[in-house]
């Protein structure tokens, strides 16, 4: 009888461990460990800074739905990984042995890069969790009462454009809506070497349709900015030139502030000998698995995968939906392959998929595969991007209330952009 332990309850882990319940034998153990009770819906978290959905509307009580479908769940996190053991310590004090390690962990948030910045620091706020969004909605709050300067952005090291992108021009849109826009200077600033960049050389014309958004709402941007210190209204940094040497210092003030922080890897799994790169992310093979450890896989966030391009301010790789989804059912084939004593594993397609909600438009960004050169190198914009965000937050609540391995963001993608089929590879 397999034993099978994923770490983490998010996107990756609850992808994987559904579908591992479909397709290994019903004998099989399988065991999710998370830190907490809660699943959020990462991606609808600049909707909650913002106002247009609540927490309760973003989160629910996942181990629920495990146990419906004969899926273990623990909430207390782990404490260590005893990878030659084959064994789990959490932090409740437990131990749990598998045959199959599963890491979606995703990232620790490494705001202290940089002096001041996160919500604990007190010197930006975070949409990163579902609870710095709501800190972050009190804040926009406080703004709308009180019109000023905002500052939105990415910290030198972030991989996860995207919702810094949506954040600040959805925020445009509200302050339009109250008709105070008149009243808030709006800049963004990125470590990418040009807007619309998003960690992953461009996508398409990522860089003109940007720069027109951000010109058609009056938005500044800086870029190869090197954020120094977050702190009583004021957002320092370096603007590099190409060489990687500081060619001016910004000093700008602000009443509101978001920023996006670079990524670490989870403490415990970090531990791990020879497993992760200096950053705590898991090195895979091709097919997702540890190369020191074969019975350990890793998807998502938590995987180590370098960055496309070397720019004058350090910027990293993004892990969307579509390419976690892959990573995951190449996972689960592969851990199919193994019980049956098989060597023909499969590989991730690793396609990137981002949909950039603008309030009351949007704009989407297909890259298949991530890496250039590539077979499709899309962007398109419009009122759709908007609806297909909502879509893909309906379909995966509706999905973990099936309890069912439907690839969600494959499904959206055939329905309003015509993708492909993103079958893994061989």
């Amino acid at each position: 009888m397999a034993r099978v332990i994923v770490v983490g309850a998010g996107l990756g882990g609850v992808s994987v461990a559904f579908e591992l319940r479909e397709k290994l034998p019903k004998q099989a153990q399988i065991t999710v460990v998370g830190e907490g009770a809660e699943f959020n819906f990462v991606p609808s978290n600049p909707w909650v800074a913002l106002g247009t959905r609540k927490r309760d509307d973003v989160v629910m009580p996942i181990g629920d739905f495990f146990s419906k479908r004969n899926i273990e769940f623990s909430p207390a996190g782990v404490k260590e990984i005893h990878a030659a053991e084959n064994r789990l310590t959490l932090n409740d004090g437990s131990q749990h042995d598998y045959d199959y390690l599963v890491l979606c962990t995703g990232p620790k948030l490494d705001f202290a890069a940089v002096e001041g910045a996160g919500p604990e620091a007190g010197g930006s706020q975070s949409i990163c969790t579902v609870d710095h969004a709501v800190t972050s909605h009190q804040d926009f709050l406080k703004l709308c009462e009180a019109p000023g300067p905002v500052v939105i952005g990415a910290l030198p090291g972030a991989s996860c454009f995207g919702p810094a992108y949506e954040y600040v021009l959805t925020l445009e849109y509200e302050l339009r809506k109250r008709k105070i826009r008149d009243q808030v200077p709006i800049t963004f600033v990125t470590p990418e070497p040009y807007i619309g960049h998003m960690g992953l050389g461009g996508v398409g014309d990522s860089k003109g349709l940007m720069e027109h958004k951000f010109r058609e709402h009056g938005i500044k941007w800086i870029c190869n900015a090197k954020v120094t210190k977050l702190a009583e209204g004021h957002c320092h940094f370096d603007e590099m030139n190409e060489q990687g040497e500081v060619a001016k210092q910004h000093q700008l003030d602000y009443v509101h502030s978001m920023f996006l922080p670079p990524f670490k890897g989870s403490p415990a799994v970090a531990a791990v000998p020879e497993l992760c790169n200096p950053k705590g992310f898991v090195i895979t093979d091709k097919h997702q698995r540890s190369p020191k450890y074969p019975n350990i896989f890793a998807a998502g966030v938590c995987v180590a995968i370098p960055p496309i391009e070397a720019t004058p301010v350090p910027v990293g790789a993004p892990k969307t939906g579509l390419m976690i989804e892959s990573m995951t059912t190449a996972i689960v084939s592969n851990i199919e392959v193994h019980e049956a004593g098989g060597t023909d594993f499969v590989e991730p397609t690793l396609s990137a998929l981002c949909l950039a909600d603008m309030g009351n438009t949007g704009a989407a960004f297909l890259a298949v595969p991530q890496n250039p050169p590539r077979n499709r190198n899309w962007t398109g914009s419009g009122r759709w991007v908007h609806w297909a965000k909502v879509a893909f937050e309906k379909y995966f609540m509706y999905k973990i209330r099936r309890g069912t391995s439907e690839p969600v963001y494959e499904r959206v993608s055939l329905r309003f952009m015509g993708v492909e089929r993103l079958k893994s590879k061989k």
